[in-house]
Formats: C-alpha cells, structure tokens, sequence
C-alpha cells in the first residue's frame, strides 16, 4: 500500500479562519508588540473556559514551568518530584533552578504519576535527605487526566505544592473540572503540535492572583516602577506577542471542535482494531476521566502480533509517507537525566518499548484516517 498523496502528519495546525479578524485588529492599529488587547483577551477567554481566576501567558509552556517554580521558590539543591514518562520540557525548568528532579514511574491505567510511588518518593527522600521535596509536577500525558483524587491528597498530606503540566491536557476533564486547575499552579501549551496553538506560547493559570501577578513581571524583564530602567530581580523574555495571542483567541472559539474531532478520531481507531489481538489503546479508566485525546496512542504487543512489534509499523507507515512516533522516551533513561533520582516500577519503559502515537490532526480526513488504519492492518 503506496501513499501517493501529501505526508499526512502527527499533528499539525489547523486554522479555522477565525484567527485572521484578531490579527487585522492588531496590525490595523500597530499593536504589533508583546503585551495589548490580544493577550489579555486570550487570557480571559482561557480564565473563562478552565473556570480558574488568573491567567499570564507567556512564549512556551516551558517558560510557563520555568515561571511556576520560580515562584514557589525553588533554588539551588531543592528537590522537585516530575514524571518520568513525559517530555523533557517538563523536567528541563528544574535544572534552570539548579534543582535536582526526582524521577516518578506511571500508573498501568492513565499511564501517568503513580500514586503508590509517589508516596515511596516523599517518604523515601524525607528519610534518606532530612528535606522534604519542594514541589511536585503532575503531567497529564497526551490529554489522558492523571488519577488526582489520589495525587492531590497526597500532596496535601505532606504540604507539597503541585504544578499541573496540562500542556497536552487543554480541554481534558477529572469528575468534570478541568486538568490544570487541580494543582497549586497550572501550565497549557499552544505549540503548534498542540489541540490549540499561537504558533508557540503557553499559559500559567493559578487560584491566586499574586502569581500570575509575579509571573506577568518576571516575564517582562522583572524592570521596577521607575521611569528609568531598574531591576532588582532577575527578569526573562518571556511574554506572548499580542499577535500571537490573536491566533489564540480565534482558535479558543473551535477549541471544543477541536477537542469533539481528536475524540472521533480516537473512536474511530479503537473501532478499526477491535478485531485484532495484540493492539491496546489508552482509555479513560472510567466516567471521571474526559479525555481530550490530544493524540491517540496505542501499545503493540509481539506476543500477540506474530512478532509484529512498534517498531515494525513505524518503519512501515513512515516508508508510506505518515509520521507516527513512539511514546515518550522516560526522563529516567535520558543521558541528560540518568544519574538523577528516580522511582520506577517497570510501566514507563514498557509503554516506550511498546507504544506508538497515531496521527490525530484535527485536520486530518476521514480518507487520509482510513488509509492510515488499513496500512497498519497491512502490515499486521
């Protein structure tokens, strides 16, 4: 099977059209800068759809974690607990802090923080260091709600502040409330990859005012009330362009489209495979979990397969001009992070061995979907 047609991607940008009437308003009247109506209308129409009080946005999500642990204090030599299994975005802020992460494996269900080893990391580094951990970074990897009743009441037991990495997770739901509201401070992503994008920018959100406060100063050079250019604290260039927040807020209009389309696309490939042994798909575990679906992974198993394995139908369909990629490699096993800490049960590497993420582009057709799920039943 011979894709003849242009490359069908993992996961690309997809204008509505809608973003064009915020861009012309913002060239029209040379608001062509970081800051301007744009932004704070892209951070109110985020407050208003996660149901949070505070919004900043910024240039990444990364500045966004960056931000986060800056503000609750983070420095040299404290600990900070991440998942393992996610991007090294998450991870990357804490070594700007000259801050050690503490590695956590993932949970079998939602394939994020395990609860168990959470427990197993606090306890474990209060006894072994005599410090406790000074931050937790929950991932809800590719849109999937971590298990937060759990996590949360674990932070809370031990006063940890949780930053929730909810940059795969914009429009996901735990028992109805939305992913990045649970946690001390929250962080979406509006890379071009994500379920919505600015092109590249990210959001913190808080209950509190006085972090996106700190983190809106932080972000714009942290220069003092003065007519003259003053600083008294280390600053960063981090503020999202109001054109780039115009892009965002025409795509804040489809989000839910959006959302609607990757859950269809994920539906549609469970569906395709329920026939075959050997292929497993990530699932809500139950009524709690919405998930966005922001990208539709699955596991391969050989054993089942006649030795088919993930890597196989990698080679395959990208030899058929589409691009699928394999889950995230674990933080634990990266050169950059190996010799940190870490937690591990075995469930992270095994979905990296295993699992394979699907093209989900909300774009995407149902013919270029179709032959996307025949070529890998070819190959199986």
């Amino acid at each position: 099977m011979v894709n003849t047609k242009e490359k069908i991607w993992l996961s690309s940008p997809h204008m509505s059209g809608k973003e064009m009437k915020y861009i012309e308003e913002a060239f029209s009247n040379n608001h062509v800068f970081p800051l301007g109506p744009n932004v704070s209308g892209l951070e109110n129409d985020i407050k208003y759809y996660v149901g949070t009080d505070n919004c900043t946005c910024l240039s990444s999500g990364t500045a966004a974690i960056h931000l986060a642990l800056i503000l609750l204090g983070i420095k040299h030599g404290d600990e900070v607990i991440c998942s393992s299994f996610t991007f090294s975005a998450s991870a990357n802020p804490i070594v700007y802090e000259k801050a050690i992460p503490v590695f956590v494996d993932s949970e079998e269900e939602t394939w994020n923080m395990d609860p168990q080893l959470l427990r197993v990391a606090i306890e474990n580094r209060i006894n072994n260091t005599g410090n406790k951990p000074k931050a937790i970074i929950l991932v809800h990897l590719y849109g999937m709600p971590a298990k937060l009743d759990e996590l949360v009441a674990i932070a809370n037991e031990f006063e940890i502040p949780i930053i929730e990495d909810a940059a795969e997770a914009l429009g996901s739901t735990y028992k109805g409330r939305h992913c990045g509201t649970f946690g001390e401070i929250g962080i979406y992503s509006f890379n071009g990859n994500k379920i919505i994008t600015t092109s590249g920018g990210g959001a913190l959100v808080s209950y509190k005012k006085e972090y996106c406060q700190k983190a809106l100063f932080l972000a714009t050079q942290a220069r003092d009330s003065a007519p003259h250019y003053q600083h008294s604290y280390i600053g960063y260039n981090y503020r999202m362009s109001n054109i780039s927040a115009g892009i965002g807020r025409g795509q804040m209009e489809v989000l839910d489209e959006r959302v609607t389309k990757r859950r269809e696309h994920f539906d549609f490939y469970k569906s395709a495979f329920t026939s075959f042994d050997g292929i497993e798909f990530l699932q809500e575990p139950s009524a709690d979990f919405f998930s966005n679906h922001w990208l539709t992974t699955l596991l391969v198993h050989p054993e089942k397969t006649r030795g088919i394995n993930r890597e196989n139908i990698r080679l395959g369909l990208e030899a058929n001009q589409v691009e699928t990629r394999p889950l995230w490699k674990p933080m634990h096993l990266q050169p950059i992070f190996k010799h940190y800490p870490a937690y591990l049960n075995g469930v992270s590497e095994r979905l990296f061995e295993n699992g394979l993420c699907l093209p989900s582009s909300s774009n995407m057709t149902d013919d270029e979907r179709d032959y996307v799920a025949n070529s890998i039943k070819s190959l199986l």
